[in-house]
């Protein structure tokens, strides 16, 4: 029997190195036997094209400037899709890229999947309006929406009159990890892709910083993506042991920093639903979260440690907790690891996403 065939823009490019990247991979690598996936890329992210084991990717040439080139990406997949693609549907991440539905919708079923509001991160609040204007453009025009969490999906619901699906970020609890030898040990650890002020590096500094810690810190993650605010995580560096660590693209390296921190420290102030925290918890690593409704969604506190969100006072007497008390804190990363196996494993969620192009094929 011939697979349905499925177009998907929004990643920019496989193997993931993060985010969204890494939903859409997942989905794929479950998916592959009962769709033909072919993945729009740039080489802003990957050069890797043609056959790779399972899906087909285009790659196009990237510009040298980076926030016109996603334009350029997101217009040059649809065209591409449209005039010379031969697809049942499109899938296609993020809603930044929605401008691009209209053209799209000419001849193909689209099911848009939203990874957050990028207008309330701090990166972009000079271009709000442009994600205001997209974001309308995306609940109107996708055949299907999902949200991969529930706070988003119910701010959409009551800005529009139909229906969001609720489809949860998930995790492959059987993920390979690097075993090689660490350059570092008895660490804590921050880790994001991009940092910036709203994943709340700040906070965590600011909270030791309060507490005269003296240990090892690794900050993971591309700093360097507002230099005001680079700056501003430099300078609470100073007296600290702080290690910064550049961006770790290979997902098998990165987890075994993961795995051997003894506590990650999770301090977003806006999140959708963080791939990250899932990935601490499949290593069953101690984990520091921020309050925030999103985090509280998937874990409850049995499961993690909650801190104020914003609030380095309360941040820095969690740490401490969290430190001063292993056995709590084992106990809650072995109750994490059991609720992933029951509610967000990638083999079950991937198949919401099966029916659902199922029923928009129909």
């Amino acid at each position: 029997m011939e697979k349905n065939r499925v177009g998907v823009i929004g990643l920019k490019g496989l193997p993931s190195f993060g985010g969204a990247a890494r939903v859409g991979e997942a989905i794929i690598e479950q998916l592959k036997c009962e769709y033909e996936f072919t993945v729009y890329a740039t080489s802003s992210h990957t050069e890797k094209e043609g056959d790779l084991g399972g899906y087909q990717q285009v790659v196009f040439r990237k510009l040298p400037h980076s926030r016109i080139n996603v334009f350029y990406y997101y217009l040059v997949s649809a065209l591409h899709a449209v005039f010379l693609g031969k697809y049942d549907l499109i899938h296609l991440h993020h809603v930044d890229g929605a401008f691009v539905v209209p053209l799209l919708r000419l001849r193909y079923k689209v099911i848009g999947t939203t990874h957050g509001r990028p207008q309330e991160r701090d990166k972009w609040k000079s271009v709000t309006w442009y994600f205001k204007t997209v974001e309308k453009i995306f609940l109107q025009t996708c055949d299907v929406i999902t949200s991969v969490a529930k706070p988003l999906q119910q701010t959409y619901e009551q800005m529009v009159s139909r229906k969001i699906e609720y489809v949860p970020n998930g995790i492959n609890v059987s993920e390979k990890v690097d075993a090689g030898k660490l350059q570092y040990s008895d660490y804590l650890m921050f880790s994001a892709g991009r940092i910036m002020a709203t994943k709340g590096c700040h906070t965590f500094l600011e909270a030791l910083r309060k507490l005269d810690y003296h240990g090892l810190v690794l900050v993971v993650g591309d700093l360097g993506q507002i230099p005001e605010y680079e700056q501003r995580i430099r300078n609470l560096a100073k007296g600290l042991n702080v290690v910064f660590v550049p961006l770790i693209k290979e997902k098998a390296v990165l987890l075994n920093y993961v795995r051997n921190a003894k506590l990650f420290v999770f301090p977003s102030s806006i999140e959708a639903m963080s791939i990250m925290m899932l990935e601490v918890a499949s290593m069953q690593t101690p984990l520091i979260c921020s309050d925030i409704p999103e985090n509280k969604e998937v874990f409850n506190d049995e499961e993690t440690l909650f801190f104020r969100t914003e609030d380095a006072a309360d941040l820095a007497e969690k740490i401490t907790t969290a430190l001063n008390e292993p056995q709590v804190m084992r106990k809650k990363c072995e109750m994490a690891y059991a609720k992933l196996h029951r509610e967000f494993s990638w083999v079950s969620i991937a198949q919401r996403y099966s029916e659902l192009y199922r029923s928009v094929l129909m």
